[in-house]
């Protein structure tokens, strides 16, 4: 988890950078950051749907659920965002780009949040 979590928000200021530079390499980093969080967040989508199925707990199960759904819809915006970044130039980042990052930086921390909340949700829950 912490990579999508590590990664997306980093893609998200180098846009930003960009932007604000124009600097072309900047378009690479985000290229690259966006591309490194989907390969690792990848693992951690896995992960976490195997989680969701393997939860004997209805309680545990749906926290899961919610993290599976969240880092599946935040894979999905870097897909598009991935696609967005491989046009040449202006075109690669432009508005499309950034609010494709803002949008997967976002769904990436919710998940990252819920996630790491879960803990105590559960002993809560259960009454620990």
């Amino acid at each position: 988890m912490a990579f999508p979590v590590a990664l997306f928000p980093s893609a998200l200021l180098s846009d930003v950078t960009y932007v604000k530079t124009a600097q072309i390499q900047w378009t690479n980093f985000s290229a690259w950051l966006i591309t490194g969080a989907l390969l690792l967040g990848g693992f951690a989508l896995l992960w976490s749907a195997i989680a969701t199925w393997a939860a004997r707990e209805r309680v545990e199960r749906r926290h899961n659920g919610v993290v599976t759904v969240l880092l599946a819809l935040a894979w999905i915006a870097g897909l598009f965002n991935a696609f967005q970044h491989s046009h040449d130039g202006w075109a690669s980042v432009g508005t499309m780009g950034v609010v494709l990052s803002v949008l997967s930086t976002i769904l990436a921390l919710a998940a990252g949040w819920v996630g790491h909340s879960q803990g105590r949700v559960l002993a809560v829950e259960a009454g620990r």
